[in-house]
């Protein structure tokens, strides 16, 4: 599955306008068309505020939320119950105030990293109804990733076996190269990349050095990951390098 090499980037003034400016995409992609909607989520920091937003209005009852289904790309391996879980953070932001139980589709860490990517694996190919991905068919309506200190995206993590993993939907990631220092599962490149839409969320200065590298197209992982449709950036002022200007 090709994924495409344009990438648009949109500057924002701020954290607030990065979240409104997300959540008016998170809805144009499920209003887009009136069947069943797939929606990858993201942990770490950044979407916090996107998903409080989708939580209240006026998104909160444009959402038909019996029709989409929340899946995450990627997983520390952690119980479900710890604070450095992914899918807890979404959970407690907005899925369980307002999705169906059935339509929330988290990660398992009970066993081995290796036997839930493999787990997850099959339910994300159940959902889908097929083992190979089409290029005309996206997996995913919208895909929402952030980008860490060192390039990683998911937790594909730079010159990792998961960087290069063609085959396998989810993988396993033993040991991650930032803090938590867990254990991950993650989906791979292909996967994440059968989408109508991949949306990065990047906020803050702290972000500016790892996106000067990454939009100065070094093969870092969040350079790497592209939409087989669109990948938009949404950056804001203080994250945008100087020569993005």
């Amino acid at each position: 599955m090709a994924a495409s090499d344009q990438r648009k980037i949109i500057p924002v003034a701020d954290p607030a306008a990065l979240a409104q400016a997300a959540a008016d995409r998170v809805l144009a992609r499920i209003s887009a068309h009136n069947g069943r909607v797939a929606i990858c989520l993201t942990g770490g920091s950044s979407p916090k505020r996107l998903y409080q937003l989708l939580a209240n209005e006026p998104y909160r009852s444009k959402i038909p939320w019996d029709r989409v289904h929340w899946f995450i790309g990627d997983e520390r391996f952690v119980p479900p119950s710890d604070s450095r879980n992914n899918m807890k953070m979404a959970r407690e932001a907005f899925l369980d105030q307002c999705a169906p139980a059935a339509n929330i589709h988290p990660i398992p860490t009970d066993t081995d990293p290796g036997e839930c990517a493999s787990r997850y694996a099959n339910e994300l190919k159940l959902f889908y109804g097929a083992d190979r991905l089409e290029a005309a068919r996206p997996l995913f309506d919208l895909v929402l990733m952030g980008v860490g200190p060192d390039g990683h995206t998911a937790s594909i993590f730079p010159g990792y076996p998961a960087q290069a993993e063609t085959e396998r939907w989810v993988t396993g990631v033993p040991q991650a190269h930032v803090e938590p220092l867990v254990p991950r599962v993650t989906l791979t490149f292909p996967v994440l990349a059968s989408c109508r839409e991949m949306l990065f969320e990047v906020a803050g200065a702290d972000k500016r050095a790892i996106l000067t590298r990454v939009f100065g197209e070094e093969s870092l992982p969040a350079n790497l990951a592209r939409s087989t449709g669109e990948t938009v950036w949404l950056v804001d002022k203080a994250a945008l390098p100087e020569n993005v200007r």
